[in-house]
C-alpha cells in the first residue's frame, strides 16, 4: 500500500465523503482523486518520471494536498518546502534535491519568481512568464485512472528539517514509513471516517504531513485546512466546522488561551487537542486546559528523523505527570534512553533518548556519513537528554546540543527555563550557552512577559530554587522570541546577538 493508493481506494469506498474541507470549498474524495488524477497525466505529458524529485512551495490549501497524491500517483518523490522561505532558502533546497519541477501557489509565488535551475515551473492563479499555469492541467489533461503500483519500500518524500543549527538537512522516507506513522496515530488517537482533523500548522512538516493529513487518508476521513493559523481563525475553525482532532505547537496554544473571545466559542466538538513539536511545562499545559475549559490535551514527542514518532502521553495520564512526555512509546515504536556507549542508563540518570520504528527514516538524503552518525544500530539517536522517573515517566531534560559546560560542568538550559517562566508575568524563556574566556561558557537568559520585569527580583527568585553556577549572568526581556515555522526557538539566532564575556 502506498499513499496514493489511499486516495483512490477512498475514492470507492466513500465517494461522497469530504476529504478536504478549506476556505475556498471542500472535495469530495471521488473529486479528489478525479484531479490528482489529472494533475498526474499532465505531470507525465510535462516529462516528470518515476524517481524525479518535485517541490511544492504552497500554503495549507487544496492544491498542496492534489499536488502531493499526483506527483506519488505516477511515482515521483514529493520535497515540501516550506512556505515562509525566502528565495535562497528554497533555492538551496532546490539544488540539494536535484528537483526537476516545481509547483508554486499565487500566495508565495513572489518568493520564486526568479528561481533557477529547475526544468518546470508550475503556479496557481494567474499566469507568469516561464511558468505553466496549474489550472490549465485539468482543462486539457483526462481524469482516467492511473494505478500506482509503488511498494511500502519505495522512496516518497523528502522533508527538510527546520535548520535550527546549520543548513537544512532532506530526511528520505518510504511508503512504509509514512504509513507506520498514519497508522499509529489513527490507532492511539481514534480517527475515525467521521473525524474531521483540523490542520493549521504547515503541512511541509512531518506531524501535519505524516501523522494527521496521512492518518486521515488511512480511514477516509475530512481534513480541514487553512493557509495560516491565528487564534481567532482556529477558534472559528473548530466551531464552524465541528473538528474532532487538531495538533497545533505550544505556541498556537498559548496566544488562543489568551483570546479574548475564546470564551464566546463552541469548541465541544474536540476530541483530541494534540500539542508537541516543543515542551509545555506544567503550569502552561494546566493553564491552557482552563482556557479551553478541557480534559482533552494530548502530548506527543518526536523528531522528523522517526516519522515523526517518539513517545505519547494521553489526557487521563496527565496530572502530576504533566510537563513529561509520557511513560512509554506509541504504537510500531519502541524507546529507551542510553548512555554514550549505547547502554541503558538507571532510572533518575540522564541519557539519550533512542527510538526504533518502521517509521525510521531511510536516511538524509546525499549523505551516508550523517545517516550513519544518527543511529546506534537499529536505534534512532534524537539528541534529547532525559530521565524516567520511579514512575517510568521520561522528563526531557534538554537538547544535547544546548548543554552549556561551565567551568566542566554541566548546566541543562531547560531546568532554568521551567524554572523562568514560573516567576510573575514571564510567558516563556529561553537560555543559550555564551562563550566565557575563564568558564569555557556561560548561561545567558531571554524571557518575555507581559509586564516590565525587575532583574534583580528574577535573579533573586531563581537563587532561591538553583545552585549559584546556574544561574545566567545576562538577562534580557525580548518583545517575542525568534521561532522557526514549526514553533521552535531560533537558540541559535539568540547566540548570534550576544558576545562573548
Amino acid at each position: 500500500m502506498n499513499s496514493s493508493q489511499l486516495v483512490a481506494r477512498n475514492a470507492r469506498k466513500y465517494p461522497k465523503s469530504e476529504a478536504i474541507i478549506s476556505p475556498e470549498g471542500s472535495l469530495t474524495y471521488i473529486e479528489l482523486d478525479e484531479k490528482v488524477n489529472q494533475l498526474a497525466h499532465g505531470l507525465v505529458m510535462s516529462g516528470i518520471t518515476k524517481g524525479d524529485r518535485v517541490c511544492l512551495f504552497m500554503p495549507n490549501t487544496p492544491e498542496f494536498i492534489i499536488s502531493y497524491f499526483a506527483i506519488q500517483r505516477i511515482g515521483a518523490i514529493v520535497v515540501p518546502v516550506n512556505a515562509k522561505f525566502t528565495h535562497d532558502e528554497v533555492q538551496y533546497i532546490i539544488n540539494h534535491s536535484e528537483a526537476k519541477g516545481l509547483i508554486a501557489h499565487e500566495m508565495v509565488f513572489s518568493a520564486v519568481e526568479k528561481i533557477f535551475k529547475v526544468a518546470l515551473k508550475i503556479k496557481t492563479g494567474k499566469k507568469a512568464e516561464g511558468w505553466l499555469s496549474f489550472e490549465s492541467y485539468f482543462e486539457l489533461s483526462s481524469p482516467e485512472e492511473i494505478v500506482c503500483t509503488l511498494t511500502e519500500d519505495n522512496h516518497s518524500t523528502i522533508l527538510y528539517t527546520s535548520g535550527t543549527t546549520g543548513d537544512p538537512k532532506g530526511v528520505l522516507f518510504s511508503y512504509r514509513n509514512i504509513m507506520t506513522v498514519a497508522q499509529m496515530i489513527a490507532v492511539e488517537l481514534e480517527v475515525k471516517p467521521n473525524s474531521k482533523l483540523l490542520i493549521m500548522m504547515p503541512l511541509t512538516h512531518s506531524a501535519p504531513l505524516h501523522l494527521f493529513l496521512m492518518s486521515a487518508m488511512v480511514v477516509g476521513a475530512s481534513v480541514v485546512i487553512t493557509p495560516t493559523f491565528t487564534p481567532e481563525l482556529l477558534l472559528k475553525a473548530v466551531s464552524s466546522n465541528l473538528a474532532t482532532h487538531f495538533f497545533g505547537a505550544p505556541v498556537a496554544y498559548l496566544l488562543t488561551a489568551s483570546h479574548p473571545e475564546l470564551k464566546n466559542y463552541d469548541l465541544s466538538s474536540m476530541k483530541w487537542w494534540v500539542y508537541g513539536g516543543a515542551p509545555l511545562s506544567k503550569e502552561q499545559v494546566n493553564y491552557i486546559s482552563k482556557q479551553f475549559s478541557t480534559d482533552r490535551l494530548t502530548s506527543v514527542y518526536g523528531l522528523t528523523e522517526a516519522g515523526p514518532s517518539g513517545a505519547i502521553m494521553l489526557p487521563e495520564e496527565h496530572g502530576e505527570k504533566t510537563g513529561s512526555i509520557g511513560y512509554r512509546a506509541p504504537l510500531h515504536t519502541e524507546l529507551r534512553i542510553v548512555d554514550e556507549t549505547g547502554n541503558d542508563v538507571s532510572q533518575g540518570e540522564v541519557g539519550e533518548i533512542v527510538l526504533r520504528g518502521e517509521g525510521n527514516m531511510v536516511s538524509y538524503y546525499k549523505n551516508e556519513e550523517l545517516t550513519k552518525e544518527a543511529f546506534i544500530g537499529e536505534w534512532l539517536k534524537t539528541g534529547d537528554l532525559a530521565i524516567r522517573d520511579e514512575t517510568g515517566y521520561i522528563w526531557i531534560v534538554d537538547r544535547k546540543k544546548d548543554v552549556i559546560i561551565s567551568g566542566g560542568v554541566n548546566i541543562y538550559p531547560k531546568e532554568i527555563e521551567d524554572l523562568m517562566v514560573k516567576f510573575e508575568s514571564i510567558q516563556e524563556a529561553a537560555v543559550v550557552g555564551v562563550r566565557h574566556l575563564e568558564w569555557g561558557e556561560t548561561p545567558t537568559a531571554f524571557f518575555s512577559a507581559d509586564d516590565k520585569v525587575e532583574i534583580e527580583d528574577l535573579k533573586s527568585f531563581l537563587m532561591k530554587h538553583l545552585a549559584k553556577y546556574k544561574i545566567p549572568r545576562v538577562f534580557e526581556q525580548v518583545e517575542m522570541l525568534p521561532r522557526n515555522a514549526s514553533g521552535k526557538i531560533l537558540k541559535r539566532a539568540l547566540k548570534e546577538g550576544v558576545s562573548q564575556v
